[in-house]
């Protein structure tokens, strides 16, 4: 009777072994899931932002590049060498471009092109922190998933579950690991 009683004592604690293992487990890998979609979420983000914003900031770029490109060269042509008519259509091109880069010089000191730049700057560099971050929260809750997989006697529940090793957040080539710069 005493040896039946132990038995069953024994196989209960191995129930309940199991049970906590399989518990402890199961929310390890739900938290590895959700840490990956934490930094999926940042990825699509920088994915769909460095597009978009570089987009807009050489339209831009472009507007103001027109500009004043279109008063160069307005002004590099040899007014010596001008007709009359010449001389009266380039002025009135110049006199139609020379508002609109006052304007530009007035409200935008440094040109708003700048401040665009430093605007995309900002934001690439917040959304690349959040992606670091995000990447050190992932990596971390697989760090705590594996160990559990490989320890005993959670690795025994993992092996019957087929519970397998998620593989960490790494980079593999050296130009991934640095920032990402926008050029244009």
């Amino acid at each position: 009777m005493l040896l039946a009683i132990i038995i069953m004592a024994a196989a209960m604690i191995l129930i309940l072994i199991f049970i906590v293992c399989y518990n402890k487990l199961v929310r390890q890998k739900i938290m590895v899931e959700e840490a990956f979609s934490t930094m999926d979420v940042y990825l699509r983000k920088r994915f769909d932002l460095i597009p978009n914003l570089v987009e807009t900031v050489k339209e831009y770029a472009r507007h103001e590049e027109a500009a004043l490109s279109q008063i160069t060269s307005l002004r590099n042509r040899s007014y010596s060498n001008m007709s009359a008519e010449e001389k009266l259509a380039n002025s009135e091109a110049i006199s139609q471009v020379v508002p609109k880069v006052m304007a530009l010089a007035e409200s935008y000191p440094d040109l708003k092109a700048n401040h665009n730049f430093m605007e995309l700057g900002a934001q690439l560099e917040k959304v690349e922190n959040d992606i670091a971050n995000a990447r050190k929260y992932y990596n971390g809750a697989v760090k705590k998933y594996n160990t559990t997989v490989q320890t005993i006697p959670a690795n025994i529940v993992a092996g019957l579950f087929h519970f397998q090793n998620k593989p960490m957040f790494q980079v593999d080539s050296e130009q991934e690991r640095n920032n990402v710069q926008v050029k244009f």
